[in-house]
């Protein structure tokens, strides 16, 4: 990817009566690491959350509570979704509701455009809805209940009953992309990631497509439909038009030709609706399809998917209190291969917090710059002539830098930051085989240890550079104390694609005294 070029990547827009478990914040933090590492190596980047709140479910939600729809969003948004964004230190760009004019109003715009276009048609529709899903269920999603629900047929993945709907709506035509998506996935094979996410979607839509189910009539909580004010548009409608509305499609042409197409990043779960619905109506409209849909795998907690229903949810602050939220990031993008479901466990995170982050990276900065202080004054030494194992460690990082930047192109963070890791392990047995303590005992060996020692301050500022996407707030704190902000300016202004080239630490910086990154967490 050349600098400069547009990175557009988007969260899906949560509903805000689930309150924001880990799995919100996997996702977020993901997409976040993502939009930084692309910003901070030059690309036009332009990262996009956000909350989805129309629909029957929130319609209910709101009157269960006593209050209009609209205060009930609002409650939730202000309430849990931002302040999510500030507990784990997300910069997007943009955050959209889909109760705003700026979306509302191009919604309607769109689904016009495809009225126009002949891709949309009135019909009778008589299927088994689900509330929780805010969607018409397939066989494959259907069962039998049992226990108390025995007799009726209930949502496979809520485990509620199903309601028999009949209802007069309008269809949007998607049989007729078939052939069209198919050549899409053929001719794009990186358009859905992974590979056992696109195998299902090609499979899926192999089986054949039916007609979509666009609008609703039973209930007003929605979209009005342009030119029949008795319909409001089908909820996942008006949540996909989202990422085209949020970046001045239909009012800001300028925007959307910098902007668009997008990258998608979605669970697992609702990738049929990214990969295969909203592709066709982009077509169906004339429009670019994104650029990609990634889909990644679900967090277990004890085995199971976490479930607002089975309260198996877990707030991301009950770990951002205790680990911070660097760890809370480094520890599921690093912890989880990114595209397959992942376990969460305390266990898991306090023995990678432990043995990574507080003795692996965070004990390789405070030693080194502690070193520098005690032998030179707090002042970065100049290098002097370069050994073999010195050069093994700029080789180190230099690749490791290519490989991670590598890695992030295909969206695997977690192979970023292995690669990534190979410079902190590499630069703490350095350390030990070099013993800077037992050359500071004699004089003719102060060349020797000033090289040793630049060769630890330079490494760490490699470090800084490559992990300030996925750890922003302690990687600050090192390129403050490495005396970097001084000579270098910014961390994030730093250039991430040139952070492998060796020598960039300017000799007579001076250091600062460095909290430990990662204190020791006393746990109950």
């Amino acid at each position: 990817m050349t600098s400069g070029r547009s990175f557009y990547i988007t969260t899906p827009i949560y509903y805000p009566s689930d309150l924001p478990h880990i799995g919100h914040g996997y996702t977020t933090v993901a997409v976040d690491t993502l939009a930084r590492w692309h910003r901070q190596a030059g690309d036009d980047t332009w990262m996009l959350t956000g909350t989805d709140e129309h629909g029957q479910k929130m319609l209910r939600a709101a009157a269960a509570n006593n209050v209009t729809p609209q205060e009930w969003v609002d409650k939730l948004v202000t309430e849990s979704w931002f302040p999510l964004l500030e507990t784990l230190d997300v910069a997007n760009d943009d955050f959209i509701r889909t109760t705003q004019p700026r979306h509302e109003e191009r919604v309607q715009q769109f689904v016009q455009a495809l009225f126009d276009r002949g891709y949309i048609y009135a019909g009778e529709y008589e299927a088994l809805y689900c509330v929780g899903c805010e969607e018409f269920k397939p066989e494959a999603e259907i069962v039998d209940g049992t226990g108390p629900f025995e007799g009726l047929k209930v949502c496979a993945i809520h485990s509620k009953p199903l309601e028999l709907l009949q209802e007069k709506n309008y269809f949007f035509k998607l049989s007729e992309f078939q052939d069209r998506l198919l050549e899409l996935y053929k001719t794009e094979p990186d358009f859905v990631r992974p590979e056992s996410a696109r195998n299902e979607v090609v499979s899926f839509v192999r089986s054949g497509l039916k007609d979509l189910s666009i609008s609703r009539s039973a209930f007003d909580w929605g979209i009005t439909v342009p030119w029949d004010s008795s319909h409001v548009i089908y909820v996942w409608v008006d949540a996909l038009l989202n990422y085209a509305t949020a970046v001045g499609y239909g009012n800001d042409p300028e925007q959307f030709a910098r902007r668009w197409p997008a990258f998608h990043v979605v669970g697992k779960d609702i990738l049929r609706f990214h990969a295969v619905i909203w592709p066709a109506m982009l077509m169906a409209a004339g429009l670019d399809v994104p650029r990609g849909v990634f889909a990644h795998g679900w967090l277990l907690v004890g085995g199971e998917k976490m479930s607002k229903s089975k309260l198996t949810g877990i707030a991301p602050t009950e770990i951002t209190d205790v680990f911070g939220s660097d760890a809370y990031r480094f520890y599921f993008l690093s912890a989880i291969a990114f595209g397959q479901d992942g376990s969460f466990s305390w266990e898991d995170l306090s023995a990678r917090y432990q043995a990574e982050l507080a003795n692996g990276f965070g004990n390789l900065a405070s030693r080194s710059v502690a070193m520098i202080e005690k032998y030179f004054d707090g002042v970065v030494p100049s290098a002097g002539t370069y050994a073999e194992g010195d050069l093994a460690i700029q080789k180190i990082v230099a690749d490791a830098a290519a490989a991670a930047d590598a890695a992030v192109e295909r969206f695997r963070i977690d192979e970023a930051i292995a690669a990534i890791w190979t410079i902190v392990d590499a630069l703490n047995g350095y350390i030990t085989e070099n013993e800077p303590w037992a050359l500071a005992k004699d004089e003719a060996n102060r060349e020797r240890l000033g090289t040793v020692l630049y060769t630890a301050a330079e490494g760490l500022r490699a470090l800084a550079v490559l992990l300030s996407p996925v750890m922003p707030a302690s990687t600050e704190k090192l390129w403050i104390a490495l005396g970097a902000a001084e000579s270098l300016g910014r961390l994030v202004d730093q250039p991430l694609r040139e952070a492998g080239a060796w020598g960039a630490l300017r000799p007579g910086s001076t250091v600062s005294a460095l909290t430990p990154l990662f204190p020791r967490v006393e746990q109950a």
